[in-house]
């Protein structure tokens, strides 16, 4: 589904899953996990599940978006399967956007090592 694209601008370009009724999520933080595409393909992802606090206090409504490494298509429309596999860090609030995205390279680094050691 569309969201506010801020995740393009910030170099982390996300896809915004539409979540069915009565889902049930982890508590919000970001994780490593894989998401499964319709063509079959599977990637690793950074998966942030919440409401983006930085940008929407407490007021922001939960999302899950993950950020699929080393991929470079067009999502939208496409059903995916989004596999929540391990807790990064619980979700921040940050100052300035410079932060949140040194974090963020932090976390991407992080899932490419979580991921890397569960398919070796």
């Amino acid at each position: 589904m569309r969201g506010d694209r801020r995740g393009r601008v910030l170099g982390f370009p996300t896809a915004n899953v539409e979540l069915p009724p009565g889902t049930v999520l982890p508590p919000d933080g970001v994780y490593g996990g894989r998401v499964h595409l319709s063509d079959r393909r599977i990637r690793s992802a950074a998966i942030s599940i919440g409401s983006r606090p930085t940008y929407y206090g407490d007021g922001g409504i939960v999302l899950l978006e993950a950020y699929l490494l080393d991929f470079d298509g067009d999502l939208y429309g496409e059903t995916v399967r989004v596999e929540v596999e391990a807790l990064v860090r619980e979700q921040a609030r940050f100052e300035s956007e410079d932060e949140l995205i040194a974090t963020m390279r932090r976390d991407v680094e992080q899932v490419r090592v979580l991921t890397s050691a569960k398919n070796g």
